[in-house]
């Protein structure tokens, strides 16, 4: 397979789009981190992955754009009719990214040397900056044309084996192949066939596929039964790629949906849109991993996007609103419980709640978005922070924070703490002294009108905190309390004005 790859396509958009030079350092967005990046801006240390804020600081006339998935899908199409030019049946990735088999066509230009030259020149007129990559799989395909060479026959493992386990593109698994100490393809590609099944399951063994460069020959690969296809009938037809992608929104989970309750998930998949004139648009879409139904949403959107704007007297340009889609199964997997974190629960991120917090905080700004984050502190509020989604969560500090309450936390805070009475057998206030004694035994807790008998409880952690600033020091103990409900309480002794507060409740 050929790849061919427009390295920063995003920023190639961006710049047409608000009609920059090739000279300034841009960087693309989405949800405050950086997607892409100009080669200028590489220069001055931006990177993928790196915070708005850190990437301003490190280049302060750093050229911000917003990422424009449709706009990027417009710009990429009459690069794929150019490819489709020199070779039929192109499988495209993303925007910027496609891939075809060039077997058939070398026959017809007698090489592979000229095909891919005949590639270039097509590519060449609507794009400059191209890499094109020749290998056994898509897979290894794509990491070649990233690197601009062309993989002999048959060395697509050996080629593969020094790259780094995070060229993979499961985040969830990558993380867990790093924690087990698998740092490059080649290590993982060296487990057993069988070991890697059973372990990481079916998405696990097809990269471990990807990763011994077979990924040509799919997991179970094969052309699904035709039941499986689905054709969606828009009535009126529409010409609006938000409104169809809207309509065809429940069909697109239903072709989900009906291959996963046959046990298989898909790869690959062809879509056919029409018009009321006739017109048709086909294009074949590839995934790394398998196709949710957001997924393949994008590329209805991606591909409507790129076709419905051409402008008119372009070949195949449409002239009517979009009448028909039809979406059918090229490849398909087996689908499986995939276990990905090291102690049960799946560790694989979920796409739709970062794509719908991501589109959140773009229509309502950067902090409109928070998740909480546990850092350093002695009591739970104290380490509980609330982070803008995006932003660096950051790690607790290896201090000792000496009076820390041992785990497990709380898993309701008040805030503000509220006061309560703790009493002792006699109906006396419990209180505690400077060296964290306790002279009376707490035997009732009352958070309310009536007290409740305490049958456990546990403490003090005292804490002493900035003794060496009168106007913010603070003398407090805390203690854990159970009643007879089995109700468990997080309270707290202020020394200074000797009452209880309840900071927290176990649940």
């Amino acid at each position: 397979m050929a790849a061919v790859w427009c390295p920063d396509w995003p920023v190639t958009v961006a710049r047409a789009e608000a009609g920059l030079s090739g000279t300034e350092p841009v960087a693309v967005f989405t949800a405050n981190r950086v997607v892409a990046c100009s080669q200028a801006a590489r220069g001055h240390g931006i990177k993928r992955g790196l915070r708005r804020r850190e990437a301003q600081a490190r280049c302060p006339g750093l050229v911000v754009r917003p990422r424009n998935l449709a706009a990027e899908a417009r710009a990429f199409e009459p690069v794929l009719a150019a490819i489709e030019s020199v070779a039929l049946g192109v499988e495209v990735g993303r925007p910027g990214l496609a891939m075809i088999g060039i077997r058939g066509a070398t026959r017809y230009f007698g090489g592979e040397d000229a095909v891919l030259h005949a590639l270039v020149q097509a590519v060449a007129e609507h794009t400059e900056d191209v890499l094109i990559g020749v290998a056994d799989g898509a897979f290894a395909a794509e990491q070649a044309a990233r690197r601009g060479i062309l993989v002999p026959p048959g060395g697509s493992a050996q080629f593969l084996a020094e790259l780094p386990i995070s060229t993979l593109t499961d985040a969830g698994l990558v993380d867990l192949l790093q924690r087990l100490g698998i740092r490059t393809l080649g290590a993982f590609a060296a487990l057993p066939v069988a070991d890697a099944q059973a372990r990481f399951g079916p998405a696990g063994a097809w990269a471990h596929r990807q990763a011994a460069g077979l990924d040509s020959r799919l997991i179970a690969g094969r052309l699904p039964p035709a039941e499986f296809e689905v054709g969606i009938e828009l009535e009126p037809p529409l010409d609006r790629v938000d409104t169809i992608a809207f309509t065809a929104r429940g069909a697109i989970e239903r072709f989900v949906g009906e291959l996963a309750e046959a046990g298989l998930a898909c790869t690959c998949f062809e879509l056919v849109a029409q018009t009321d004139r006739g017109e048709e648009t086909v294009r074949r879409w590839r995934h790394a991993g398998v196709l949710t139904a957001v997924d393949v949403t994008d590329r209805v959107r991606w591909q409507l996007e790129g076709w419905l704007n051409r402008a008119a007297g372009e070949p195949n340009a449409p002239s009517g609103p979009v009448s028909l889609l039809r979406l059918t199964p090229v490849e398909t997997v087996p689908t499986g419980a995939n276990q990905r974190a090291l102690w049960g629960g799946d560790g694989a991120v979920d796409e739709r709640a970062q794509r719908a917090l991501a589109r959140v905080q773009t229509l309502l700004g950067h902090g409109s978005v928070l998740t909480p984050v546990l850092g350093d502190g002695r009591g739970p509020a104290q380490r509980t922070r609330l982070v803008p989604w995006g932003d660096d969560r950051g790690q607790p500090s290896a201090a000792p924070w000496p009076g820390r309450l041992p785990s497990p936390a709380p898993s309701v805070l008040v805030d503000p703490p509220r006061p309560v009475q703790v009493l002792d057998e006699a109906g006396r206030p419990v209180r505690i002294t400077e060296r964290g004694t306790v002279p009376a035994a707490p035997a009732h807790f009352a958070a309310g009108a009536e007290p409740a008998a305490i049958t456990a409880w546990a403490g003090p952690w005292p804490v002493d905190e900035r003794w060496w600033d009168p106007e913010s020091a603070r003398q407090l103990a805390r203690m854990q309390l159970v009643d007879v409900t089995g109700q468990a309480y997080l309270v707290c002794y202020d020394l200074a004005a000797g009452q209880w507060l309840l900071e927290g409740i176990y649940d």
